[in-house]
């Protein structure tokens, strides 16, 4: 059984100088004196011992460190995957409504469309029917729409003319037809008498008195 210093003891057990001192106190190892100097006598199965249950101890705690780490993975990965699963969830709900939504907004995109189509076909025919009733006969090769309309020869001659060639063959100065075109422009909206096709004015002298914008 060898002899050794306090500080060769705690490097033998692998421990503190004062564990060696409690240790003594306790009469768990025993101590002589030699030339003056305290020495421990220490069993040389005692480290090996003391280093099994270190060991032992380390196994134990490393075992109950690796089972509170694998925990709480799993219940991290726990979490992890009800997230995810309720991420999806929404992606999906999100995704059927954004698909919804396009489906009604294209419904209402044609419904517009056909909506339009209607009226533009309602304006045409009612501009078609006006055009018919109003319109004098026209040669299409005359591009100033000045023919006239013929009735009966034993009646009196009823046609349209076009104002700027009345007002020629009135004889009328061209500031005197400008005045007369002004008056016409701002009754022609609501004059039955005077007939408007395209930018042109129409008139009637056979059946209308137009004293009063001449």
């Amino acid at each position: 059984m060898p002899n050794m210093t306090i500080i060769q003891a705690a490097e033998h057990f692998g421990v503190s100088k004062e564990a060696i001192h409690n240790r003594v106190r306790r009469g768990s190892l025993s101590v002589v004196v030699v030339d003056g100097v305290k020495l421990v006598e220490v069993d040389s199965k005692a480290k090996a011992t003391t280093q099994t249950r270190a060991k032992a101890q380390s196994r134990r705690v490393s075992h109950a460190s690796d089972d509170k780490y694998y925990k709480l993975l799993e219940e991290q990965n726990a979490k992890l995957q009800d997230r995810v699963e309720k991420l999806e969830g929404e992606t999906r709900t999100l995704r059927d409504q954004k698909e919804e939504m396009l489906v009604q907004e294209r419904v209402k995109i044609e419904q517009i469309y056909k909506d339009k189509d209607e009226q533009l076909k309602n304006i045409l025919s009612t501009i078609s029917s006006q055009f018919m009733l109003n319109a004098p006969l026209v040669d299409e090769e005359n591009e100033h729409l000045d023919a006239e309309i013929e009735v009966e020869e034993e009646k009196p001659k009823r046609a349209l003319i076009s104002l700027k060639k009345y007002l020629k063959e009135q004889g009328y100065s061209d500031k005197k037809r400008d005045k007369i075109k002004h008056r016409f422009k701002k009754r022609a909206d609501k004059d039955e008498r005077i007939i408007i096709l395209g930018k042109k004015y129409y008139i009637n002298p056979s059946k209308y008195d137009y004293k009063d914008l001449l």
